[in-house]
């Protein structure tokens, strides 16, 4: 009850407690039952660490979790165990976005040439930014119809260097979102692009462009999800954090969006678990050599 002090304030002035009960809409019984028996230091901390857990949650979008959070009270050096904040967030009906199970839309072309698998399935981080991209396209539901989006995210730091958005699958959806990697990062010559077996990455447009720029291609092998985990994992978070909050009226809307929450959250604030809880632009500027090359 935060209007205690100033009814005993005005109880020790020899003022009426009845009437100033009656002000502040207190019972007496609820105010004299609060001063012989007053919250002990626990509930009292515990009310404290719930309004940062609020203030974290709301932040997030109410995306976060109880790990997440967790490690983000760390990153502020507040000191407490998980299973407190979980308890607390379950008190307070806070939960973050589950994970839902991952349904496979990849089309295969049965004429493509067939490539080899240079990640196999080693997706862990590391210091050495550029030299394994890994990417693919989903689909959004919108009034407009639906909206597609590729993207490049860079193995390393799990940072998505490049993603476009359009209305059509075609290959020139893929070529812009390497397109964009390329003039957002300037990777070195033989850095490699993984991919599922679409057609649109296994076409011959799509060969040149890469061939062009010194990339090595790569691809999982038909109907194997986990050979672009990574990937795949992206999209689920997507979906889950932003995608299925709303709907989405118009794609120029969407893309906005999209925007706000690849480079303003989750490449530059969003607690990752694979890279210790920390976003992909505080792994990579303490663990990487982010120097770029001058053109």
């Amino acid at each position: 009850m935060k209007v205690h002090p100033f009814i005993e304030a005005e109880k020790v002035a020899g003022h009426s407690v009845h009437n100033a009960c009656r002000l502040l809409e207190v019972s007496r019984s609820a105010f004299y039952s609060r001063t012989s028996n007053p919250p002990c230091q626990r509930t009292v901390t515990d009310a404290e660490l719930l309004e940062q857990i609020r203030s974290i949650h709301t932040e997030s979008k109410g995306t976060y979790g109880s790990p997440r959070i967790h490690q983000e009270l760390k990153h502020r050096d507040v000191t407490c165990g998980r299973r407190r904040v979980a308890r607390l967030m379950r008190v307070a009906g806070l939960e973050g976005r589950c994970k839902k199970r991952f349904r496979k839309t990849t089309t295969p072309d049965p004429a493509a040439e067939r490539a080899r698998d240079l990640i196999g399935r080693e997706f862990a981080p590391s210091a050495e930014l550029d030299r394994r991209y890994v990417g693919d396209i989903t689909y959004i539901s919108t009034w407009q119809g639906w909206a597609y989006l590729a993207t490049v995210i860079d193995l390393a730091s799990r940072r998505v260097v490049g993603w476009a958005l359009a209305d059509h699958m075609r290959v020139e959806l893929v070529e812009e979102a390497l397109s964009s990697a390329f003039l957002t990062r300037r990777p070195p010559a033989g850095v490699v692009f993984h991919s599922d077996r679409g057609s649109q990455y296994t076409s011959r447009d799509f060969a040149d462009l890469a061939r062009d720029n010194g990339v090595r291609l790569s691809v999982g092998r038909t109907g194997e999800c986990w050979d672009n985990a990574v990937a795949e994992s992206f999209f689920a978070t997507l979906k889950r954090e932003l995608i299925e909050s709303r709907p989405w009226p118009t794609r120029a809307g969407l893309h906005r969006a999209l925007f706000e929450y690849i480079e303003g959250w989750f490449n530059t604030r969003r607690l990752h678990s694979s890279l210790g809880y920390l976003s992909p632009a505080a792994y990579e500027a303490l663990y990487c050599n982010t120097q770029r090359r001058v053109a």
